[in-house]
């Protein structure tokens, strides 16, 4: 889900973006280190309780002085931000699009994020596979799952152990009612 999000964080300023506007630099590094990452997010009690992938930042505010670290020409300065994130959360449905098909499973894009929707989790059905002309379909029900189908799925397994999101490990399933593609429930309904 999308969020608004409010943080604290030590950015370090390079020295080539040291200039007379320190502010600008400030901003333009926290920028280029922040947005488009994970971020670590925690609770009042600085429990951890995720990642949010920052998309935009917003309201970033210096935080008393810079610190320099002898032996390094950048600045560190503690900024205090608010940004626009992404939060995925287990047992979350989300609607997504297919973006390719392999044949374990199909490739979902919701938000920021690719999950992987195993060829387990699609239906209540044997899987036909056909990954030289990206379609997944039904045995006995004939329903397919193609490239740049939309979807509706459920987080079922969430690992965004880096602050990347290529190393990020998301698992779907549209195996319960209300799920999948929206043609597929007119169907299940019409055999009812």
């Amino acid at each position: 889900m999308y969020i608004s999000m409010e943080d604290e964080y030590v950015i370090r300023v390079p020295p080539e973006l040291l200039n007379e506007n320190y502010n600008k630099a400030v901003m333009d590094a926290s920028k280029s280190i922040l947005e488009g990452k994970l971020v670590d997010m925690e609770n009042e009690e600085h429990r951890s309780i995720g990642k949010s992938f920052i998309i935009s930042m917003e309201n970033i505010t210096l935080t008393g002085d810079g610190s320099i670290v002898h032996g390094d020409g950048g600045v560190y300065q503690t900024i205090k931000y608010s940004a626009l994130a992404y939060y995925p959360k287990m047992h979350e449905i989300v609607d997504g699009i297919v973006m390719f098909i392999q044949k374990f499973g199909a490739f979902i894009k919701f938000g920021p994020f690719e999950g992987l929707l195993h060829i387990s989790q699609i239906m209540e059905d044997s899987i036909n596979v056909d990954v030289d002309n990206q379609i997944l379909s039904g045995k006995d029900s004939k329903l397919s799952l193609k490239v740049g189908d939309k979807i509706r799925v459920k987080i079922v397994s969430l690992n965004l152990g880096s602050s990347s999101l290529s190393e990020s490990k998301i698992g779907l399933t549209a195996k319960q009612p209300g799920l999948g593609k929206e043609e597929w429930s007119h169907k299940e309904n019409i055999k009812n």
